[in-house]
């Protein structure tokens, strides 16, 4: 088969239902998937960008947890694809169509909307988490798919050892075939000639339909499972079926100025959230969203152009190593090192410095602010200083164990009731 009739024949399953309690309130009212990131953007957009650069435009998005932003986000900014040409990208809420349960895990996710996938009559499934932020050509991966004759195909990346622990981690041969899994190991085994070094999976998979629908049926039947391709159905196949290894080195988009790091990022913390948003500030991050080969979409609307008001003396509006995002107004104070989404204004004498500020926030006169990630539709009140006082910090807001502070909305409506 050809890359092109396989790429048509291939149903692309985005699992996007989960809460991501790891970010804390950031997930409160919406599902981790659409968390705002890197100024303009969604989590979603990543892995559905990624589909439609890779030509894989039939899509389904799983969605469970608080999904009410995300809907409203595919639908107003993913909606442009033909149905007359069998191209969709689709919402697939949880309906609990096997019985009365909500989804139990990735596995079962996809088990309970199977009677909507066998009738797509795809050869193909490709199985990707909503919550990731990467650039990868999911074709090439589909390839060597069929080129191998695989069951399986798992996406893998060389991590840390010392990081190892939070991840699948698989034992591979000289031909690239699985011959081990451990889920999260507490020893995790390292690569071969590399002792600090082990392989992860990604949570990509690439599965042949008919093969994906009997062990899915199979799990489901299993009452000591938690029907998750992690923790069960990948670790059952190995030494039963051809699962095969796919390293991410050879289909990951390449940033010319780091041709040695693959990015991908699981920004599941808070940490790993506000460090993914600061790279952007770099002269050159690691992620690189000014590649018009492989451009990153999301949902547009009409906002003017940032606006940067005053020159006089200490009132200068200024944003220094800094993304300004459409809409935003920086009037007469100082934003460094910091990613301002759209529609915020950071108003006269405030310093702002190391900080994620997200859509429609307005930070009020004389404020200082520092390694603070501030929610959506936040209003800081004039004088607020954040992030010199730990301790005052811990009991105002939530604070992480790195000293990041996360305000939101409720967070600032209870101080003013104290």
């Amino acid at each position: 088969m050809d890359l092109n009739t396989a790429r048509m024949k291939t149903l692309s399953i985005i699992l996007a239902g989960g809460r991501g309690s790891r970010l804390k309130q950031l997930t409160d009212n919406r599902s981790k998937p659409a968390v705002p990131i890197a100024g303009k953007y969604k989590i979603i957009d990543f892995p559905l960008s990624n589909c439609m650069n890779s030509g894989m435009r039939r899509i389904a998005v799983l969605t469970q947890y608080r999904s009410h932003t995300l809907n409203q986000h595919v639908q107003r900014g993913w909606n442009f694809l033909r149905s007359d040409f069998n191209e969709f990208i689709e919402l697939w809420p949880a309906q609990q169509q096997t019985g009365g349960d909500w989804y139990r895990g990735t596995a079962d996710a996809v088990y309970q909307n199977l009677s909507m996938i066998n009738g797509l009559d795809s050869e193909f499934i490709l199985i990707l988490a909503g919550d990731h932020v990467y650039k990868q050509d999911y074709s090439v991966m589909l390839q060597e798919h069929i080129d191998s004759g695989a069951d399986v195909t798992v996406a893998c990346i060389q991590v840390p050892l010392a990081e190892a622990d939070q991840f699948g981690i698989m034992h591979v041969d000289e031909n690239d075939n699985i011959i081990a899994f451990e889920e999260k190991p507490s020893n995790p085994p390292t690569m071969p000639g590399k002792p600090d070094v082990s392989l992860a999976s990604m949570g990509i998979y690439i599965f042949n339909t008919k093969f994906l629908s009997e062990n899915l049926r199979s799990d489901a039947s299993d009452d000591a499972s938690s029907h998750d391709f992690g923790k069960d159905l990948i670790p059952l196949f190995v030494g039963r079926s051809k699962i095969k290894a796919h390293h991410f080195a050879n289909s990951v988009i390449d940033n010319k100025s780091y041709p040695d790091k693959p990015y991908w990022r699981d920004v599941g913390t808070l940490t790993a959230y506000w460090e993914a948003n600061m790279d952007l500030t770099r002269l050159v991050p690691e992620l690189d969203l000014y590649d018009e080969d492989w451009p990153i979409r999301t949902t547009q609307y009409q906002r003017p152009a940032a606006k940067f008001n005053y020159n006089y003396e200490e009132r200068i509006g200024t944003a220094l190593n800094s993304v300004v995002s459409a809409g935003c107004i920086v009037s007469g104070s100082t934003v460094e090192q910091s990613i301002l989404f759209n529609n915020v204004r950071v108003n006269s004498y405030s310093q702002v410095n190391k900080c994620v500020i997200l859509p429609r926030c307005d930070i009020g006169r004389n404020c200082r602010l520092n390694k603070v990630v501030v929610d959506s539709d936040c209003h800081i009140p004039e004088g607020t200083v954040i992030g010199e006082d730990a301790v005052a910090d811990a009991e105002r807001f939530y604070r992480s164990s790195d000293g990041i502070v996360l305000v939101t909305q409720g967070m600032i409506d209870a101080l003013s009731e104290q």
